[in-house]
């Protein structure tokens, strides 16, 4: 009892989680036409279902027909069946094409509302942090195949299976009165007493699918688990794949082919595991799938074979018995015909609900950022506490201050928190607590220039205006940038498209981020190890440049950097006091 219930309970709660992910997109701004397309569906739906009746009814006197040798009924029927059959197709053909109408327009709305979820708020960058905190568990893997492919299936599969499951029970509720008034009673004596079952043929239908999805469920069931582990398996699997191709040249260097060999293929090996123990599941399914399906074949006739053989049934009416109860049949059995598609559905919903709970789920930093309009010369810091993912302590800081013309190196030991500090900066880390004073144009006058920038793929004049669109400069404004980067191989290839992330070296990729910047003169430049992978003279004007370019901009420069020949452009400094992995947050004092 105590089970059953938390079965029901476990249900229940999944069917709401189901109608919360679904309700949404038919209560948007697309309401109108999505209701619309539901009812001319489910409208299409209930006029299919009343063909199948005359269709039903067509079987009597054409069967009838050929029984007797009723040339002018046969043809008059046979001509009526070639309006029926026309009708019938098209309510198939539109059923099919604004199922799929509904279907495209449901992805395309599911697929704009997480895209602007996941990069709302630096979500993406979120949720690809190990843990939100030590009460959580572990983000969803790959929310690139959520997105792109569990959307697809979810839209498809609950609207088939909504109208497949509708199909079947108006079905069911215009047959089982047929196969009422066509199959009769039986009758039998127990112990010398009479017993009369109407409706015989109704009950047997019952009884027959009532076993099967019993039947269906006990062996069907593994399969739920089994296709939430192989979307997962397939989605690592190709994920590793694309880090191979990104990260191609580094792992050329390593001589790494044999070891992302060994790992492809044991992750292969896992999906191929999971894949045929789905195959196996599967496989035990189909067998009682097809004898159940066969078995219902010749079952009406079996049962109705008794009246026709006395007389009382003409062979019409056998035939309109026969299908009206493989009809009546065929909609209780939808649970086990539909089994292995509920399974996959039920996987991938389960999947879309855990990626919708992750956001609920996200941490949001308590770092106050509060835009002084008195003054637009100075950030101060106070209060900052910094945090690793699980809550651990990193950082503290209070009383620290960058005003304009500064140009400050944040020194300390690797892996006491420099890139972190800078994250809370920048409002992207999580685990921050304190307030931070800003000046009214911070927000859209500061940049970050990490040690690895990235580059999206396309033409050379996008890459180096990202974010903001490539015609927002003008040929000469990004041609110079380059130039003064200390690119000037690829001034004259601003229209070339290219994989840049992949196509330039490190120094290469370091300057074209620093000729990004000296494109968009920002105020606030904060650069963290951006020259790491440049020789010293390089460093030197490029250092320079982005001085004068700070300069002019009464902004400041701050750095992160290990070399000591940088520490000569900066007249500040933060220092990072303490050795990393200690039990309490490392002191960040200005000196």
């Amino acid at each position: 009892m105590t089970e059953s219930l938390s079965k029901f309970l476990n249900f229940r709660r999944f069917a709401g989680k189901v109608v919360r992910l679904a309700a949404p997109y038919f209560n948007s701004e697309e309401k109108w036409k999505a209701r619309a397309l539901l009812c001319a569906i489910v409208a299409l739906n209930l006029a299919g279902v009343y063909m199948l009746v005359l269709l039903n009814e067509w079987n009597r006197g054409f069967y009838d027909a050929l029984q007797n040798k009723d040339a002018p009924v046969f043809w008059r029927e046979l001509g009526r069946f070639s309006y029926l059959a026309f009708a019938f197709i098209v309510i198939a053909v539109y059923r099919f094409y604004l199922t799929q109408l509904l279907q495209m327009r449901w992805r395309n709305w599911m697929t704009t509302h997480y895209l602007d979820r996941w990069l709302a708020n630096k979500a993406f960058y979120q949720l690809e942090l190990a843990r939100f905190s030590q009460h959580t568990d572990a983000p969803p893997d790959n929310p690139d195949q959520r997105i792109a492919e569990d959307l697809n299936m979810f839209t498809s599969d609950t609207v088939g299976l909504t109208m497949g499951l509708m199909n079947a029970v108006v079905t069911l509720v215009s047959f089982v009165g047929i196969l009422w008034g066509l199959s009769g009673s039986f009758s039998f004596d127990v112990n010398g007493s009479a017993y009369v079952i109407p409706g015989f043929m109704v009950w047997m239908a019952v009884a027959y699918a009532l076993a099967g999805s019993v039947l269906t469920h006990y062996i069907g069931r593994p399969q739920i688990d089994l296709n939430f582990k192989q979307q997962r398996f397939e989605a690592d699997f190709r994920h590793h794949l694309v880090r191979v191709r990104e990260y191609s040249e580094s792992i050329a260097l390593d001589r790494g082919e044999t070891v992302e060999r060994t790992q492809l293929g044991g992750r292969f090996t896992t999906l191929l595991g999971n894949y045929l123990n789905l195959i196996r599941a599967q496989k035990r399914l189909i067998w009682f799938n097809n004898f159940y399906g066969q078995a219902a074949v010749v079952f009406p006739f079996i049962v109705a074979a008794p009246r026709f053989f006395s007389g009382a049934i003409q062979l019409g009416e056998l035939m309109q018995i026969s299908s009206a109860f493989g009809r009546v049949q065929d909609s209780l059995s939808w649970f086990v015909d539909s089994y292995s598609r509920l399974a996959a559905w039920r996987a991938t919903t389960d999947r879309i609900i855990s990626f919708e709970e992750s956001f609920q789920a996200l941490q949001q930093a308590d770092l106050t950022r509060t835009p002084d309009t008195t003054q637009n010369d100075r950030i101060r810091v106070d209060d900052l506490q910094i945090a690793l993912p699980g809550n651990l302590p990193l950082l503290s800081a209070s009383g620290l201050t960058l005003s304009s013309g500064d140009t400050l190196l944040v020194k300390g030991p690797s892996g006491s928190g420099k890139s972190t500090l800078f994250r809370a900066l920048a409002g992207i880390w999580p685990w921050a607590r304190g307030r931070l004073q800003l000046p009214a144009d911070f927000e859209q006058r500061v940049m970050f220039l990490p040690q690895k920038p990235y580059f999206p793929n396309g033409a050379l004049r996008t890459a180096l205006a990202y974010p903001a669109a490539p015609e927002r400069y003008s040929d000469a404004e990004l041609t110079q940038a380059l130039r003064d980067a200390l690119l000037p191989q690829l001034a004259e290839q601003l229209d070339r498209e290219d994989t840049w992330g992949q196509k330039l070296s490190g120094g290469e990729q370091q300057r074209l981020a620093i000729a990004r910047a000296l494109l968009k003169q920002p105020r606030w430049l904060f650069v963290d190890e951006a020259t790491s992978a440049l020789d010293a003279a390089a460093e030197r004007t490029l250092y320079e440049r982005l001085q004068a370019l700070v300069k002019a901009q009464n902004g400041a420069l701050v750095s992160i950097a290990h070399r000591p020949e940088v520490a000569a452009f900066h007249e500040h400094q933060w220092r990072i006091d303490g050795e990393p992995g200690a039990s309490k947050s490392l002191q960040i004092r200005a000196t």
